[in-house]
């Protein structure tokens, strides 16, 4: 099983200055590259000083600059935000400019804070058919002298230009979780990524199963599927402990800007007391500290170990959390100082 980084800007706090953090999430993925992750992924987001990066493509470009071999993905781009033609494009520039280290995470978004801003009117099942009509025609975008008539966009004969350097293009992941999502990535020839959040081992193995049954109804070579997972790697128990009330933090306010309900001022939502915190049984620290890959190296060690049986493909260690960059630089540092070695 491969290992990469899942890793975006944060911003807690209106005191917090922007090139601090970029300078933090920068030393992450220098620490990704250095310890031998396949990958770092990295998102788009709007409006939203909780995950910043409006355009993954500008700091995949940085990234390739300051890392050496990492491959450096979208994690995940918002397809329905994007025209076939201008994402083949972008993407296709990137790839040059990268060495052919880019790969490309695509996902229909999940923010109705952003549909509403940047389509408004859109809900997430127009955004998801506008992700399945845009996603097939990249290849023929690249390849060349390709016209379309479809629901949502019509084009003449056109070209990506430039080519990328990838033969083919960067391989593309799909973010998937219905039946019909995986369906979809698998017969287009597709990676598949998926996102349990919360849910726990159930959901692991039922996305898996779902991934699964995609493939078998598909002729062609199996694609990947990588798991996509909150994770802290404690020093010990009491640490592990403080690890799981950080992230359940996180994951409310994660549910807040979700629900979008709350007023969101310069770019921060409106602040969630510690009654509004304590009273999420969903999200509490304990629900967490067991559904989501937490706990010391040994303890992780044997999450993955399980993961890697269901027969997935990568690990991407999602480090958005809410904590303090010391605490997320030395919980990477136990991973890959303690945990990737048990796979090398």
């Amino acid at each position: 099983m491969d290992f990469s980084l899942f890793a975006h800007m944060e911003r807690l706090s209106a005191d917090q200055p922007h090139d601090k953090i970029y300078d933090e999430f920068i030393g992450l993925c220098k620490m990704a590259d250095e310890g031998g992750m396949r990958a770092i992924w990295t998102g788009e987001h709007h409006g939203m000083e909780f995950t910043i990066s409006p355009n993954p493509f500008t700091m995949i470009v940085d990234l390739a600059h300051q890392t050496k071999n990492v491959r450096l993905g979208t994690g995940t781009v918002i397809v329905p935000f994007w025209h076939p033609i201008k994402l083949a494009g972008e993407a296709a520039m990137t790839d040059l400019i990268t060495g052919g280290r880019l790969e490309i995470g695509a996902a229909r978004g999940a923010y109705s804070y952003e549909y509403e801003r940047l389509m408004p009117g859109m809900d997430a099942w127009d955004a998801g058919q506008r992700m399945r009509e845009t996603l097939p025609l990249l290849p023929k975008l690249w390849a060349g002298d390709c016209a379309y008539e479809g629901t949502f966009y019509t084009f003449p004969e056109t070209t990506a230009a430039p080519k990328p350097v990838q033969k083919d293009g960067p391989p593309v992941w799909v973010a998937a979780r219905d039946p019909n999502s995986h369906e979809f990535a698998v017969h287009n020839g597709f990676n598949v990524q998926v996102t349990p959040l919360w849910q726990g081992d159930a959901e692991i193995t039922s996305l898996m199963e779902r991934f699964d049954a995609a493939c078998a109804s598909y002729d062609g070579a199996r694609p990947k599927i990588m798991l996509l997972h909150h994770t802290y790697v404690a020093s010990d128990a009491e640490d592990a402990q403080v690890g799981a009330e950080e992230l359940s933090r996180f994951y409310n306010y994660f549910g807040a800007w979700f629900q979008n309900k709350r007023p969101v001022k310069q770019g921060l939502i409106e602040t969630l007391t510690e009654a509004e915190i304590a009273g999420n049984a969903m999200m509490a620290a304990d629900t967490l500290r067991r559904d989501l890959t937490i706990g010391t190296a040994q303890e992780v060690i044997d999450r993955l170990k399980r993961y890697e049986d269901l027969g997935y493909d990568e690990f991407s260690f999602w480090i958005d959390s809410g904590m303090s960059a010391e605490r997320k630089r030395a919980s990477l540092s136990r991973f890959i100082d303690d945990v990737m070695p048990a796979f090398a």
